[in-house]
């Protein structure tokens, strides 16, 4: 079996990737803006938010996850990582002699994706039933935002024989990934809002 040298495949993968701005259109800038305003108010509900005693530490982990993750995909968003991630994988599959037979591998890689994506889903179902009152907004958007990380590990190009490319590309958009980070947004403002006069009930009593 073929050893394969990191320096190899890396040096494989920059000939086939460069770093550049992915989206610099005004559409792409305000979905990494969306993304980071998600992330940051994701991040001061953790920090700052009302939670029940018996639910805290499981909310507080939802909500901090969530900040984490919304800020990977705005940096993501923009170094479009996953296409570098694509090229390693074309240049392992060159350099280990199975490219030709690469569209099991994919398939099966997408399959696992779908599968692993879905299953998070309904773990964070299940973990957060109790919960779903302050964080179903939140958790509906996140599991939107991963439908369309999973139709961009399928690719674009597997779907374009149905769709057009400018009607699939306003779609993905807007219908999964903008509409999923508002989701965020919202459940993350009224999180807080909720919380605040919580707060101020429990004052004047």
């Amino acid at each position: 079996m073929t050893v394969l040298s990191p320096d190899a495949v890396l040096s494989c993968a920059m000939d086939l990737w460069n770093p550049e701005i992915g989206d610099p259109s005004l559409m792409g800038w305000v979905t990494v803006g969306a993304y980071v305003l998600a992330g940051l108010l994701a991040g001061r509900v953790a920090r700052t938010g009302a939670f029940p005693t018996l639910l805290a530490r499981r909310e507080r982990l939802f909500w901090g996850s969530l900040c984490l993750l919304m800020l990977l995909l705005a940096v993501n968003k923009q170094l479009d990582l996953q296409s570098f991630m694509t090229a390693v994988g074309r240049c392992v599959a060159k350099l280990e002699g199975w490219y030709e037979a690469r569209r099991a591998v994919q398939q099966g890689f997408i399959i696992g994706f779908a599968v692993l994506t879905g299953g998070l889903g309904l773990w964070l179902v299940i973990r957060l039933r109790a919960t779903l009152r302050r964080t179903g907004l939140a958790l509906l958007g996140t599991i939107l935002v991963f439908g369309f990380v999973l139709i961009r590990a399928v690719g674009f190009h597997h779907m374009e024989a149905i769709f057009p490319p400018h009607i699939l590309s306003v779609w993905m958009n807007w219908a999964l990934e903008l509409s999923g980070l508002v989701l965020i947004i919202l459940g993350a403002v009224l999180h807080r809002r909720k919380g605040q006069r919580r707060r101020r009930k429990q004052v004047q009593l």
